[in-house]
């Protein structure tokens, strides 16, 4: 089955092909960095980072751009604010990235590209679009002629005479339409600014990606991601601003993902609480936050309440008991468990068909969700030959499911404490979901079932923890 990808500017999904064979070129929008990571910004960042790890599953080379934007209005702001320089701001919030994006397994980019450090390439563009037509300096400033392009708003599927209702030319503001975007701002008291041939001032916001895109994987490449929020106007604008500029298609394939939906009084942005995710990461392991955002389909949107999270807790444990019961981090190789190519009988094709059905869903639009409930299939079955005494067979069924997972970036951290049995889990899942319901009476039965066990129950803010009586 071809690998087939949703493209938003076409409204399907369509086979992949390349622009460059055995190669992928890979652009996605990154953080604006006016404060510290949060959620949203790892879900981003997630979504395309197991784009690129499956396509390197496929035997693709990829090369793997994630910009950070460093100077802005809200930076500068910031930084007024606190009396620091604004490049401190964006210095700290930078390194918190890649410090908790490294925290959840998410490989670094191929390259970081700033946007102070490419002010040269924004200027060739520029020059060129005013060449072309496209653009036009005016009181310092620089502006995009939108409606030079006639085919502006083919992204975001809007009309250029409707989009004018709400839009307005600013006090101080010299373009000639008010949909007319900055290209460059020129400078103001107090803020930074670089020189260029129509003033000192700065970059506008969308005119970064186009020439930091372009500078690395060049005038055409094959993936564009970011949040489904950038559709309009940013993404929009990077296409005007880039085929105007070279006359060529700019990314093949636009794949943005959905949105993170905060649930609760804990979850909204006024109280930043659980927002960012350095408070995330202090209270709810980080290989389950991964395994949480990637249940979803990285188009759909998801929810992040501590809720789900906890239920999350307990369903990443089911999956990861084969693998603890078989000891899959202890071997060093494949070869520590048998071959698994070479397994028999009903676990053998168990396997076989895990293997079948996650490449199925993972080549249908990178379905992450479809492909973990496969995960769940084989686990069962993993699970079930251990419990028959399968030995060898069963470990080496277990290291597939692990090779599978590893795929998604799963799996990464070795067992810490305890192991329990799907009998128990199940259990725990079941009081959850009484609990969920406050349904007391049957969350305390439970909670006698597991005591005669010989298991104790914690509550906590992660969700239940076992313990051996």
């Amino acid at each position: 089955m071809p690998l087939r990808i949703y493209d938003t500017l076409t409204g399907e999904k369509r086979e992949f092909a390349p622009v460059t064979p055995g190669q992928v070129r890979m652009y996605v929008c990154g953080m604006t960095v006016q404060n510290k990571p949060h959620v949203g910004h790892m879900r981003a960042s997630l979504s395309g980072e197991v784009m690129r790890r499956y396509l390197e599953h496929l035997g693709y080379a990829v090369t793997y751009v994630y910009n950070f934007t460093d100077v802005d209005d809200k930076i500068i702001e910031r930084a007024n604010a606190e009396g620091i320089e604004w490049q401190s701001v964006s210095e700290r919030n930078i390194e918190a990235y890649l410090r908790y994006a490294d925290l959840h397994n998410i490989k670094p980019a191929s390259i970081y590209p700033r946007a102070t450090r490419h002010i040269a390439e924004m200027h060739a563009i520029i020059a060129r679009l005013i060449e072309r037509g496209h653009a036009y300096a005016a009181g310092g400033d620089v502006y995009f002629d939108v409606r030079s392009k006639p085919d502006y708003g083919k992204l975001s599927g809007r009309r250029v005479d409707e989009m004018r209702e709400g839009y307005r030319i600013e006090p101080g503001e010299a373009k000639r339409d008010p949909l007319d975007f900055a290209l460059w701002k020129g400078s103001k008291p107090g803020e930074p600014a670089w020189d260029s041939p129509w003033g000192p001032g700065r970059p506008g916001w969308h005119i970064e990606c186009s020439a930091m895109a372009m500078k690395y994987l060049g005038e055409t490449f094959d993936i564009h991601g970011g949040g489904q929020d950038l559709i309009f106007p940013h993404h929009e604008n990077e296409i005007a601003q880039s085929e105007a500029a070279t006359g060529k298609p700019f990314a093949n394939f636009w794949c943005e993902n959905g949105m993170v939906n905060l649930g609760g009084e804990k979850m909204s942005k006024s109280t930043g609480n659980l927002f960012f995710i350095e408070d995330i990461a202090a209270q709810v392991d980080p290989e389950v936050v991964r395994y949480y955002l990637l249940s979803t389909h990285y188009r759909s949107p998801i929810d992040f309440t501590l809720e789900r999270l906890k239920e999350a807790a307990t369903a990443y444990q089911r999956l990861r008991l084969p693998l603890e019961r078989a000891g899959v981090w202890e071997g060093e190789g494949a070869g520590a468990f048998g071959a698994v190519g070479a397994l028999g009988g009903s676990l053998g094709e168990a396997v076989a068909q895990a293997r079948r059905l996650f490449a199925e869903a993972m080549e249908d639009d990178f379905n992450t969700a479809r492909a973990m409930g496969h995960l769940f299939d084989l686990a069962r079955e993993v699970n079930r030959a251990m419990d028959e005494g399968a030995g060898p067979e069963g470990r080496s069924a277990a290291r597939a499911l692990f090779d599978l997972g590893q795929i998604l970036g799963l799996f990464w951290k070795a067992p810490a404490g305890e192991t329990w049995e799907p009998e128990v889990l199940a259990l725990v899942q079941a009081r959850e979901a009484a609990r969920k319901s406050k349904d007391w009476k049957q969350a305390d039965e439970i909670r006698g079932r597991l005591l005669e066990r010989g298991v104790t129950v914690e509550d906590g803010p992660q969700g239940p923890k076992l313990k051996k009586k």
